[in-house]
Order: structure tokens, then C-alpha cells, then sequence
């Protein structure tokens, strides 16, 4: 984490020109920016707020970073109400259901509050567009989850020598970034040719369920090579799952993600490849992206950050490690 802290703070003075120009707009103004994520206890929102400490510090502003202890859109909404009620001048959010937290975030958005999710999307993810009830939000800023979904499908085919079967153990249908990661890695397997991908797994984020789901498609395919766990827990959970079965080594596991614990399954072999994202990043631009709007400055309606592939050739490397998240 201090080598991340220390990415931040190299951000931060990159961008304290543009801080000094809009605090003198801003005039004694503290704007309050409040950070809402799909969860409080995931490794990856956690150094998503780090990332947007660091840019409310960089700016002046408050953050007030509230939300569910689980990623479920009945849990998510309550916080949400409650940081209306509170009116910070902006919310960032990464919406737990793409449907589901539209008309939630309407309210916001009735009530003069601008909205930027982070992470996930609602509707489309295509804001500002005058089409649809869920273009309102400003901005979208997360990783390019299709792209991550094609680096994982790359990394796998290199893994089992571009032949045999696969599959993705993912959560279930309606998030957006999951979805998304399916969505890539099912283009880009294509065009691998003497690859056959499987009919995907859903585990409900139950990563004893994938397990299961694992074992269940290895039984039904003796020459399964693969699996691409689409979130943290599927990753994990099918890994078990290829333990269990006896054939760590064989079947070849890609995890989306990169909490500390990814160090020891990647040099255990639990687990072969992990697609790590750029939380902090997220929530640095996130908080960058409000105060520039709330001092009148325009943003783009998306921004995109960056992966890295991790294995356990690199994982102990400074420039690869910086990226795996706090907890």
C-alpha cells in the first residue's frame, strides 16, 4: 500500500496547477464528495477510497465514504437515501445492479446532486446522450472490463497452448462489469480456433458454489484445461474446486482481481494468472472528475484505467506488486 500511497501522492502534484486554478474559482468554498461502493469490506473498494483520500487532500475537499457490507442492490439503496438526505454537493457510486439503481439515483439527480459512477454503471454506461432514463450521470470511471475480459482470454489461451476446453465461473446476469468481463473474453476466445468455451457457471458470489459448479464441469469434461473466474470469489471458489478434483497444474485458473492474498495462490499455483484493475486510480479520478465539474469545468463522460497481468514470475516485482490492493 505505500507504494500505491506514493503513485497517489506523484498524482497529486500532477495535478495541483489545475487544484490551485479552481480553488481560486472555488473561492472558501469545501465541497463534500460523497464515495459510495459495492461494498466496504472488499480489498478493492478499500484502496478505491484510498485513491479518493488522496485526491480530496489534494483539493481540499471532504469525502465521506458510506456503504452496504455486502454487493446487493436492496442493501446499497437505503445507504444511498441516506446520503441524499445529507446532500453532499457530489456522489460518486459504483451501483450494485445496472437496472435496479436507476430510479434510486433519480432522486439524486432531482435533488441538484451530480452523480458519477465508478466501477459499475447504470444502464448502458453511455451518459449524456439524451436517450434513455440512465444517461443523467456525468461520467463513468472504471476499468475497460471488456478489455480486461479479452486480457484474461489472451493470458489463458497462452497458458494451455491455444487448444481445449474452457469456461467462466461468473456471479449472475445484471452486473454490469462482470458481464461485461464475460462479454470479452467470449469475443476473444474466438479467435482462438482449437479453443471451446463452455457454458458459463453462475455462483451467486457463493465461492463454495463454484467449487461445486468446477468439479460438476470437470466430471462432464475430463479435458477441461481452463477456467476464468470473472470476479475475486469465482476465481477462487473454481480454484478450489480444480484442488479438490486433483488437478492443480492442469486446469489452468485466471482470477480477475488482486487482493494480498493473490500473492500465495499465484506462487502456491492455487491460482495461475490474475487480472489485477487499478481501484485507486478509480477513486482518484472519481473525486478529480467532481471537483472539476462542481468548479465548472467540463469532464469527459467516460475515463478509462488501466490492468496488470500478474503470475508468479512477476508478482514480486515493485512495478507488478504496486498493484495489488489493501485490505
Amino acid at each position: 500500500m505505500k507504494k500505491v500511497a506514493k503513485a497517489l501522492a506523484a498524482l497529486a502534484v500532477g495535478v495541483s496547477v489545475l487544484a490551485g486554478t479552481v480553488a481560486a474559482q472555488a473561492q472558501d468554498k469545501k465541497f463534500t464528495i460523497a464515495l459510495i461502493p459495492g461494498l466496504t469490506t472488499d480489498g478493492f473498494y478499500i484502496t478505491m477510497r484510498r485513491g479518493a483520500e488522496a485526491a480530496a487532500k489534494a483539493v481540499g475537499a471532504e469525502l465521506v465514504f458510506q456503504g452496504a457490507p455486502e454487493f446487493n442492490p436492496v442493501l446499497q439503496v437505503p445507504v444511498l437515501d441516506a446520503i441524499i438526505a445529507r446532500k453532499p454537493d457530489a456522489i460518486l457510486i459504483a451501483p450494485t445492479d445496472k437496472v435496479q439503481l436507476v430510479e434510486p439515483l433519480k432522486k439524486a439527480h432531482a435533488a441538484g446532486i451530480p452523480v458519477i459512477t465508478v466501477d459499475t454503471f447504470i444502464g448502458t454506461g453511455n451518459y449524456q446522450t439524451g436517450a434513455g432514463d440512465a444517461d443523467f450521470p456525468l461520467s463513468y470511471i472504471a476499468s475497460d472490463n471488456v478489455l480486461g475480459g479479452r486480457m484474461a482470454a489472451r493470458a489463458l489461451a497462452k497458458a494451455i497452448g491455444e487448444k481445449g476446453k474452457v469456461y467462466v465461473s461468473n456471479v449472475k446476469p445484471g452486473i454490469s462489469t462482470t458481464d461485461q468481463r464475460e462479454e470479452g473474453f467470449k469475443a476473444e476466445m474466438k479467435n482462438f480456433p482449437g479453443i471451446e468455451v463452455l457454458e458459463t457457471q453462475f455462483n451467486d458470489n457463493d465461492s463454495n458454489k463454484a467449487a461445486s459448479q468446477m468439479q460438476s464441469v470437470f466430471a462432464r469434461n475430463s479435458d477441461l484445461a481452463g477456467v476464468f473466474g470473472a470476479n475475486l470469489f469465482s476465481a477462487l471458489g473454481a480454484a478450489n474446486g480444480v484442488q479438490q478434483a486433483g488437478q492443480t497444474g492442469k486446469v489452468r485458473v485466471v482470477a480477475f482481481d488482486a487482493p494480498p492474498s493473490i500473492v500465495d495462490n499465484l506462487k502456491t499455483g492455487l491460482v495461475d494468472i490474475a487480472i489485477a484493475q487499478h481501484p485507486a486510480e478509480i477513486g482518484f479520478f472519481g473525486v478529480m472528475s467532481a471537483f472539476a465539474h462542481l468548479t465548472g469545468q467540463s469532464i469527459p463522460t467516460a475515463i478509462g484505467t488501466g490492468f496488470t497481468v500478474m503470475d508468479k514470475d512477476n508478482v514480486a516485482k515493485p512495478e507488478i506488486a504496486q498493484f495489488i490492493y489493501t485490505d
